[in-house]
């Protein structure tokens, strides 16, 4: 079945029975209704409509303002069905625009994601989106690839980047030596949320390429940081690359000093593994991250509202990869670092007031890379000829009532591999075994197909293996 997704009125379909009937009629993945559930004893969410584009609204050229979560899982939001965590922030700014049910990150884990986001690209197309993570000076985003930030810099924009980079270290890789005007955040892929250190145990956060100190609790540093960004009185449009690393390990909330002072004092006593934290953290102490999360974007949310931005100022929020340890990905299987759904599908929101309406929800099949691309079309920016983006613009989709763009999603990590189109996955696991997928009815991938339908896998692996074979391999 092909991805393209029928616009559909959301007056046409706005109850119960005409919702139904649409998800039968068009092929839509499992609606949301069935995969996520009610708190026990919390409201029912309002009913959200089919997405439809409105063409004849107008805006100028937005602000953006694209927030990360880091790590976080598919259904840990309380609009994606989480029964313990509630995020009235996200969930108000998924109500004010549109929620995407099958939103997917680039890979698996952190930096091949972002580089997937910077530069729309797959992370196999660079040496160093082929770490999976980055984890030493070796490689990273070449400063002379085209990037998000560059290119919307060339077309006018001011561009910021605020918390984790994690696409190369100093002196080599940077984002200022990649197109973002203004950086405030770490280098490395996790660090201890008040003393800054970070795996190697070196001080880890920056303004600009220059050592900052701050030994506040790192997710409010951000936030302030962030929200005097959006406060400015800017004189041009600005894109803000907003990446927190919450609710990345160590198990450290706001307050928990203690177990701060633990951590740094095995830091310095020469444990590689301490930033892991694999003895410390529960359901409860993740429950305290992510709602600070939810409270942090309420904040930049409400102080981009005061400066009166708002309007005008595309956001999209998502995670750079699925969950981890504590992490509620019912029902997808499997989780960050694998290919399965609950490694790779993630919390996806986007508001823009100047053209889309609230109160929508999509089952378009979208990944890290369309986001790329997408914005760059309504900044009124050109991908780079040299650089073709291997994302697809959802503008069209969005914004002018076209159906959603029918292509192939495709990931590669080493030892897995999968491939979507339509509601159908071609997955292969460390097992070396090849499967199918139908996810319109088996989003939990327990129906293997491949027996049934041989013809449909043999499409759609060589489909994935024509792909690869434009990819650089990976590094003995």
């Amino acid at each position: 079945m092909s991805s393209s997704k029928s616009p559909l009125s959301r007056r046409a379909f706005g109850g119960a029975v005409g919702a139904t009937a649409a998800t039968a009629a068009v092929g839509l993945s499992t609606a949301p209704e069935a995969l996520a559930h009610t708190p026990s004893g919390a409201s029912p969410a309002p009913r959200e409509r089919e997405f439809r584009a409105d063409p004849k609204r107008r805006s100028k050229r937005p602000n953006i303002l694209f927030i990360l979560g880091d790590d976080l899982g598919w259904a840990d939001l309380s609009a994606y069905g989480s029964p313990d965590i509630h995020t009235p922030n996200l969930d108000r700014l998924g109500r004010e625009g549109v929620r995407f049910t099958d939103a997917y990150s680039g890979s698996a884990t952190c930096s091949p994601t972002r580089f997937s986001l910077y530069t729309g690209r797959f992370p196999g197309r660079t040496r160093g989106g082929l770490a999976e993570p980055i984890a030493d000076k070796s490689v990273g985003l070449e400063p002379t690839h085209p990037t998000l930030a560059s290119l919307l810099r060339g077309a006018g924009y001011a561009t910021a980047l605020i918390g984790k980079w994690h696409c190369g270290y100093l002196p080599d890789y940077s984002p200022t030596r990649s197109g973002w005007d203004e950086f405030f955040g770490n280098f490395g892929g996790a660090l201890e949320y008040y003393s800054k250190l970070g795996l190697g145990g070196e001080y880890d956060l920056y303004e600009g390429d220059a050592e900052y100190k701050d030994l506040r609790y790192y997710t409010r540093i951000l936030t302030e940081r962030a929200s005097e960004y959006v406060s400015r009185d800017h004189d041009k449009p600005w894109l803000l690359n907003l990446n927190f690393t919450t609710p990345h390990w160590p198990w450290i909330a706001d307050g928990d000093t203690e177990e701060s002072a633990e951590i740094v004092r095995r830091i310095k006593a020469g444990d590689g593994r301490a930033l892991w934290h694999q003895d410390g953290g529960s359901l409860a102490k993740y429950k305290e991250l992510v709602e600070d999360l939810d409270r942090s974007v309420g904040k930049v949310l409400q102080a981009l509202r005061r400066s009166g931005q708002e309007r005008d100022t595309l956001v999209v929020f998502a995670s750079d990869n699925g969950g981890e340890r504590f992490s509620y990905n019912w029902p997808l299987a499997g989780n960050k670092g694998s290919l399965q759904e609950g490694g790779i599908r993630v919390p996806t929101l986007l508001r823009w007031p100047a053209r889309l309406d609230g109160g929508q929800v999509s089952h378009a099949p979208v990944f890290s890379p369309d986001w790329t691309a997408t914005l760059l079309e309504v900044a009124g920016a050109r991908p780079a000829a040299s650089h073709p983006l291997d994302g697809a613009s959802l503008a069209g989709y969005l914004l002018r009532g076209e159906r959603a763009p029918a292509r192939d999603l495709f990931w590669r990590v080493r030892g897995e591999r999968a491939l979507r189109r339509g509601n159908w996955k071609y997955y292969r696991g460390k097992a070396g075994r090849d499967q199918l997928f139908d996810l319109a009815g088996d989003v939990r991938e327990q129906a293997d197909k491949a027996a049934v339908e041989p013809a449909r896998l043999a499409e759609l692996r060589a489909a994935w293996e024509r792909t690869d074979a434009g990819l650089l391999p990976y590094p003995s």
